[in-house]
């Protein structure tokens, strides 16, 4: 296991919640990192760039209160997304407000920059940075990520087309640091699989969306808990980079999920289609294959504990038919 020390005593379960773009706010990131798990956000959720800033301190401090009133709850610490390409114009103020407020976590993504892993781990600060093959992995450790998020087939929002039976073991001959799997993570059963993979931490989006903290519209929630992987399409027309998204929020805003065009990977930027006016994520919602699992629309503390257990039934049953094995 590579979790590093900072983490290993204030986690449930190896669980890192994913950011949400316009979904993850305060509210799910504290009931996350209270349950247990890493929670996060994408740093551009907080819209202007004042609100960041608020958004940090409110963190910061609440979670200071939570572990100060209770010394032996295991209380997770938080993470910032921060999209490192060139179409995001805030991406200094962004790093500025997460240095001033040594955000312990930093998740890099479409693109891996040394300034920006050096000046959070100038304060002690870790930086993981998604990627969906080996090459990106690479470019990810030679300019300073000191983790990896592989981001595999099926997994909600842009995601990757490799098996992670592939892309784990393969990143696992040349790195033995702090590594989250990415796709299809929706059960106890599964974070613990992940971890038999060679994974140190499961990653998981969707699952967290239909969650009662969740800054997602109703519809969308009722979609995560009514679809199953059949409904999961793989599109570059939304953002130009390749994602899953839900096929009946794609229909609803008039397009046909299974007859789309491929997207402007220079623009980063969505096109509907002449006579649409959806826009993505706000009108196309992004999904991974998991959402199978997702059965009910909870708070984000019962789903935690119902990780939990499923987790711990599933060691249990390893061991129980270990013991069967050898005796």
């Amino acid at each position: 296991m590579a979790i590093p020390a900072s983490l290993a005593n204030q986690l449930s379960i190896p669980v890192i919640g994913s950011p949400l773009f316009i979904i993850s706010n305060p509210d799910l990131v504290l009931a996350q990192c209270k349950a247990g798990v890493v929670g996060s956000f994408p740093s551009l959720n907080a819209r202007p760039i004042e609100q960041l800033d608020e958004w940090l301190s409110q963190i910061n401090e609440e979670l200071a209160r939570a572990r100060a009133a209770n010394p032996a709850a295991k209380i997770a610490p938080y993470a910032v997304n921060l999209i490192v390409h060139k179409s995001n114009n805030r991406i200094e103020e962004d790093l500025e407000l997460c240095v001033k407020h040594k955000v312990p976590m930093v998740i890099t993504s479409l693109g891996a920059r040394p300034e920006v892993n050096q000046a959070i781990q100038s304060y002690g600060g870790i930086v993981l940075h998604d990627i969906i093959n080996i090459v990106f992995a690479h470019k990810a450790l030679e300019k300073g990520a000191d983790g990896l998020i592989a981001v595999c087939a099926g997994a909600g929002g842009h995601a990757g087309i490799l098996s992670p039976f592939a892309l784990i073991s393969e990143i696992r001959e040349f790195f033995d640091g702090p590594l989250a799997l990415s796709g299809s993570i929706s059960n106890g059963r599964q974070v613990l699989a992940a971890q038999a993979m060679g994974a140190d931490f499961a990653y998981i989006g969707s699952a967290f969306i239909p969650t009662h903290e969740a800054r997602a519209v109703d519809g969308y929630k009722d979609m995560i808990v009514a679809s199953a992987a059949k409904d999961i399409i793989y599109s570059s027309l939304f953002t130009g980079v390749h994602g899953n998204y839900l096929a009946p929020s794609i229909a609803k805003a008039g397009m046909d999920p299974n007859n789309l065009p491929d997207g402007d990977k220079t623009s980063m930027s969505f096109q509907s289609g002449e006579g649409s006016k959806a826009k993505a994520w706000k009108d196309v919602w992004g999904a991974g294959q998991g959402v199978g699992g997702v059965k009910s629309r909870m708070s984000a503390g019962e789903y935690v504990a119902q990780l939990k257990r499923e987790y711990n039934e599933a060691k249990a049953g390893l061991v129980g038919n270990a013991a069967a094995l050898t005796s």
